[in-house]
Order: structure tokens, then sequence, then C-alpha cells
């Protein structure tokens, strides 16, 4: 009988040590589940701060990237600076016409651009945007620049200009003795003395209109330069350029002779400005 009691004792010391066990595994699991979270978003947390560290040094090598390029472009922007003033100096353009510190006058409506970007950091971004502008108005001053320098440089060339012949002037424009007849007679160009042969140059350039014989002025070269001005080249010896031929000034046109009506070789130069003859002598003594 107090066998059976012993056992039943310790029966029931067991199972309440086995309920007692299992209470304690089932309040100890939540805390231990909690600290392994604990534990894993630590390590997550770490893993993310050096990721986001290689970030910023990237983003850091980046930046110091766009700063140095930054500053080649200010420096590239100083040196169009500089051109431009050159280039307005060489065109002798009048003062104030181009300013290269000022931005041209624009206009237009606004717009509200929609595209998303990285933000740059304010003072770097307002640099980049202020250079940016720089490079337009400087863009739009030089290309008005160039088609300025381009028009005047193409009003010279067709403009005449210089002596077509190497010589001195034997007879000017106006009146004076006819050289045969000796009656007043009224000169209508210059006459340039030169030996035979010597080449005879276009001085501006335009489209040889003629060549040919004229009367009294032997073989003719005769040369539009489209703007209202013609040319003619007389008393050669050789014509050299044809009808139709386009001509460049300094271009080899005839030779010096004494056909036609001459008393010697030279080149008898005649200026016309809309169809009227006017005085060669301020433009064969002009230089381009």
């Amino acid at each position: 009988m107090r066998r059976k009691i012993a056992l039943g004792a310790s029966a029931v010391v067991l199972g309440v040590a086995a309920i007692g066990g299992a209470l304690a595994l089932t309040v100890a699991n939540p805390h231990d589940r909690a600290l392994s979270d604990i534990h894993t978003l630590r390590q997550q947390v770490a893993s993310q701060n050096d990721q986001l560290a290689e970030v910023r040094k990237t983003a850091q090598r980046d930046l110091d990237a766009l700063a140095v390029k930054l500053g080649q472009l200010q420096a590239q922007s100083i040196r169009l600076n500089a051109l431009g003033e050159r280039l307005t100096e060489v065109g002798k353009l009048d003062d104030g016409e181009f300013n290269f510190d000022e931005s041209p006058a624009v206009g237009g409506p606004e717009t509200t651009s929609t595209d998303v970007s990285y933000a740059l950091p304010q003072t770097l971004d307002r640099s980049i945007d202020d250079l940016a502008g720089q490079f337009d108005s400087q863009q739009a001053q030089l290309q008005a620049l160039q088609n300025l320098l381009l028009d005047r440089s193409i009003e010279s060339s067709l403009r005449p200009t210089g002596m077509p012949v190497q010589g001195y002037i034997s007879s000017y424009f106006g009146g004076r003795p006819d050289p045969f007849s000796g009656h007043s007679a009224r000169h209508t160009g210059i006459d340039i003395a030169a030996p035979t042969g010597t080449p005879v140059t276009a001085v501006a350039e335009g489209m040889v209109t003629f060549a040919g014989i004229r009367n009294g002025y032997g073989d003719v070269i005769e040369i539009d330069h489209g703007n209202g001005y013609m040319t003619r080249y007389a008393h050669n010896s050789v014509i050299v350029a044809k009808p139709g031929q386009r001509v460049h000034v300094g271009d080899v046109i005839a030779k010096a002779g004494s056909t036609g009506r001459s008393t010697g070789s030279h080149v008898h130069f005649e200026v016309w400005y809309h169809d009227r003859v006017v005085n060669p002598l301020a433009f064969a003594r002009s230089h381009r």
C-alpha cells in the first residue's frame, strides 16, 4: 500500500515538472524569437548602412567628377568670351554691337518640364544651370557674329578693290586731251602702264559677262559682281577668262597689251556702279 502511494506521488511530481517545463518553454520561445528577429533586423540595418555608405561614396565621386567638369566648362566659357571679343575686334564692329558679358534678348511662352531627374546639391545645380545659360548666350552671340562677319566677307569680296595689274597710273579718270586727236575728251577709266604679257587679275569676285573685242577698247574682259558693280579691263594682248566663268579675287583673267585704240602697253580699267561709270581711283588705291 505504501509502495503504491509512493509511486503515485512520484507520478504527480513528474507530471507537475513536465507541465512546468512546457510552460517554461512556452514563455521562453516568444522572447527568444523576438531576440532572434531583432538580431536579424540589426544585421539588415548594418548591411543597409554599408550599402548607403557605398552609395554616398559613389555619389561623392560623381559629384567630384561633375565639379571638375564644371570647372573645365567654365574655363572653356572664358576662352569663348575671349574668342568672341577678338573676333569683334578683327571684324571692326562698332563698340557695343556685340557684348559678350550680356545675354541677347530672347522670348517665348513659358513651358513646364515634366522630366524627373535626381536632384543635385543646390550650389552645384545652380552653377550648372548658370553655365548652361551662359553657353546658350555665347552660342547665340557667336552665331550672329559669324553671320555678320561672313556677310561682310562676302560683301568685301564683291566690291572692287586694288589694282588689276602691277604698274603705274599713266592717265586718270575725267577730262583730258585725246591721245590721238588732241581734242578735249572724257576718259572713263584709269590707264595703268604695264609691260605686254603682265597678268591682269580680277579685283573682285564675279561672273565674266563679256570676253572679246569692243570698238576702241581692243580685247576686253567685263565682270559683273552681282551687287551693282561691273568692272572692265581693256587693251589686253591675251584674254584668259571665258564668258560665264566664275572668277575670284586675284584670278588671272587676261594679259596686258596694246590692242584697240592704244598708244602703248597698258590696262584701261573701268568701274561701273548701277550702269553708271564712276572714278575707279578710290577702288584701285583701297586695300581689302
